[in-house]
């Protein structure tokens, strides 16, 4: 009968040996460099840098670089810039500065957030308190982050105003503080609905809590971010200078009128080569959400070539896409590249970091961290799209005043989502997107980018 082995402590014997490996192996001869640099510049590859030019077969005329500043709400960001070029294109502004209020989606993505998990903990209110999906229910609550079909959720239940209308407030810009509080209070109140529910009261006993709470925490919102506007007037000068006032709108009315089914056109596309997520399917992430009752998150999987392909056409109809990536890797915010051949990290330290996208998800290296929109692409002769415009929310100061370049082969290691026109889908997948969608734990990568903050 085999025993089980105990597992073997590091010996003084091993760090010897290892001692002696990096001592006669050629690490030895970058470490003063990678000391006194550290190890981007040290691996810094000049080519990659020389190659990623600002040059683009095809880009849209930019608008000024929005600010996200201290708070997790690129996916805003991304989504209100998507909008503002549209109202661009159909109204010709003249002001390039002109912005939709990211802070005015903050308040009611907040706000059905709250109302979404109060929901979860009553449906979820006979689980014990050590299941998975509780513990991951209080512990991944409010933060600033969120999909494209919650954006949308929002943008047609409660529209959007000018910026002007719901300027941006100390709280918006700089959201951890608040973040916190918010969170603490509905975590009170998440174990006070356990609480009612373990001494037997029903689910309208559980609701009527509820609404007690909804009422406060939208109190605590107007006091961090200011109460939204019902009404307001919509004033812009066109391109030709001539003078335009609309008002008396409604947020809604505001979004009906002026961009009509724009959003509702749109579907989010994902290249997730998992194992567990065969292509040409639709998917969708359990209590992953905002608005109750809203348009859920949905993804079609398919090939990268396939979202290059509908990224490059959207692109070059004059429309820009948003889309979702995991932007901490193989990039510099100084130079404003995202490059899989920028830094030489192997060459450097001779060693293998080789991970395949599917095996990067599946374990933990790679997530969607980040939304963004991509404004250009530079198309070669025989129609490949070599590198890509990308348009960020960190303000002017990063990147190449604000945007980047995207190579293809970063485009495809590490963009796992993009939003576009439902017209740029074939048949098959028009007909993939109609099929019920198989549903993912909360805890897929896929959905990771709710979780920013």
């Amino acid at each position: 009968m085999e025993t089980a082995q105990k597992n073997e402590a590091v010996t003084e014997e091993a760090i010897r040996a290892a001692s002696e490996q990096y001592r006669n192996g050629p690490l030895r001869a970058v470490t003063d460099s990678v000391i006194q640099n550290g190890i981007a510049d040290t691996a810094v590859s000049r080519e990659a840098v020389v190659r990623m030019s600002r040059l683009f077969s095809d880009e849209i005329e930019p608008m000024t670089i929005t600010d996200q500043k201290k708070s997790g709400r690129c996916w805003i960001f991304a989504g209100m810039n998507v909008l503002r070029y549209y109202l661009n294109r159909t109204l010709r502004l003249k002001d390039p500065e002109f912005e939709l209020s990211q802070a005015y989606v903050m308040f009611w993505d907040k706000f059905e957030k709250a109302n979404y998990f109060l929901e979860s903990v009553i449906e979820t209110a006979k689980e014990a308190k050590t299941s998975r999906v509780v513990m991951w229910l209080f512990a991944n609550l409010l933060g600033d982050g969120g999909q494209w079909d919650m954006l949308v959720s929002v943008v047609r239940k409660y529209g959007v105003v000018p910026k002007y209308e719901m300027p941006e407030a100390f709280q918006s810009s700089d959201s951890a503080r608040m973040n916190d509080l918010l969170r603490k209070k509905l975590r009170r109140d998440g174990v006070l609905l356990r609480g009612k529910a373990a001494a037997g009261e029903g689910p309208d006993a559980l609701r009527a809590e509820k609404a007690k709470m909804i009422a406060e925490f939208y109190g605590l919102l107007c006091c961090f971010l200011g109460e939204p506007p019902r009404t307001f007037d919509f004033a812009y000068r066109d391109k030709d200078n001539r003078f335009h006032r609309d008002p008396g709108l409604t947020p809604l009315g505001f979004y009906r009128k002026y961009f009509g089914s724009f959003l509702d056109d749109t579907v989010s596309v994902i290249n997730a080569p998992t194992q567990d997520k065969p292509l040409g399917r639709t998917y969708t992430v359990k209590f992953l959400g905002n608005v109750v009752g809203g348009r859920p998150v949905t993804y079609l999987n398919l090939d990268s070539s396939e979202l290059e392909r509908m990224a490059c056409r959207q692109i070059r109809d004059g429309s820009p896409v948003w889309f979702g990536s995991d932007v901490g890797k193989m990039s510099d915010g100084k130079r404003g590249i995202l490059d899989t051949d920028l830094y030489r990290y192997e060459q450097t330290l001779h060693t293998d970091l080789g991970m395949s996208k599917a095996e990067m998800l599946d374990y933990g290296e790679s997530s969607l961290t980040h939304a963004m929109m991509l404004l250009g692409v530079d198309v070669a002769d025989d129609g490949t799209p070599v590198k890509w415009k990308v348009e960020n929310s960190w303000g002017k100061d990063v990147g190449e005043k604000g945007f980047f370049v995207m190579s293809r082969g970063w485009f495809r290691e590490y963009v796992c989502q993009v939003v576009v026109d439902k017209k740029y889908l074939t048949d098959e997948q028009r007909e993939a997107l109609k099929r019920k969608p198989a549903e993912l734990e909360p805890w897929d990568p896929i959905g990771s980018l709710a979780a920013a903050d």
